[in-house]
């Protein structure tokens, strides 16, 4: 059976923190605590972040790919950000609400999708599309 004791508040804190800016403290963190991947830090408000979302506002390609290759749940914000059109369309399509959703510190969808520079520029214009502002 998994061990399903509680991951230490200051790990999954440090954890997300590093991943708005520190690939190597981040690789180091997993290597040592793999299962902090999809911890969650609440900032305060139910301003709930992970490691990935942390990287997606941020623009860290390289560490949302890391956290994805490790297991991280894949989420429309990192979406954006990687520029995986057909992801965000989809969730679109699914769920019209979405391009209005929030992320982490009430981060809009467009721009995520900004922060991922040109290879997110058809998420971007796709969103201004929609009629979305950052």
């Amino acid at each position: 059976m998994q061990n399903r004791s509680r991951l230490d508040p200051d790990l999954v804190h440090d954890f997300v923190n590093d991943a708005h800016s520190n690939l190597d403290r981040v690789r180091d963190l997993l290597g040592r605590h793999a299962t902090v991947v999809n911890a969650a830090w609440d900032w305060g408000g139910g301003d709930w972040e992970t490691g990935l979302g942390a990287a997606a506002h941020m623009g860290r390609k390289d560490i949302a790919l890391l956290l994805l290759e490790h297991g991280a749940r894949m989420d429309i914000f990192a979406a954006a950000m990687l520029g995986h059109l057909e992801i965000v369309r989809a969730t679109i399509q699914a769920l019209p609400a979405a391009p209005r959703w929030r992320g982490p510190h009430g981060i809009a969808l467009l721009s995520h999708a900004e922060a991922g520079g040109p290879a997110a520029s058809p998420v971007a214009d796709y969103l201004r599309g929609l009629g979305e502002t950052a």
